[in-house]
């Protein structure tokens, strides 16, 4: 039965790489506080959205801690519940 619960569990959970991209972009404004951050972006293929400037949640306000504006970065999103949130991001110094 546990066994049976388990396949069913993961059959139903998508892969942790599904849906996720890798953008360049450049950090615009920093929010830890409410866990956000403003990036200008390039094109995001997966939602099939322009190049913009606009704000993202992110996983853990933690990353946000090396950054700061004008740091040219590259992050990846997710799409989850109708929402971008920023799984990673890296400084590309």
């Amino acid at each position: 039965m546990n066994e049976l619960m388990l396949a069913a569990a993961l059959a139903c959970t998508p892969p942790a790489w599904a849906d996720t991209e890798w953008v360049r972009g450049e950090v615009v404004k920093l929010d830890p506080e409410r866990s956000r951050i403003t990036l200008t972006h390039a094109p995001i293929k997966i939602v099939k959205m322009a190049a913009m400037t606009m704000a993202f949640k992110v996983k853990d306000a933690a990353v946000l801690a090396p950054l700061k504006v004008g740091d040219k970065v590259r992050f990846e999103v997710l799409e989850q519940d109708s929402e971008l949130i920023v799984q990673r991001i890296e400084a590309q110094r």
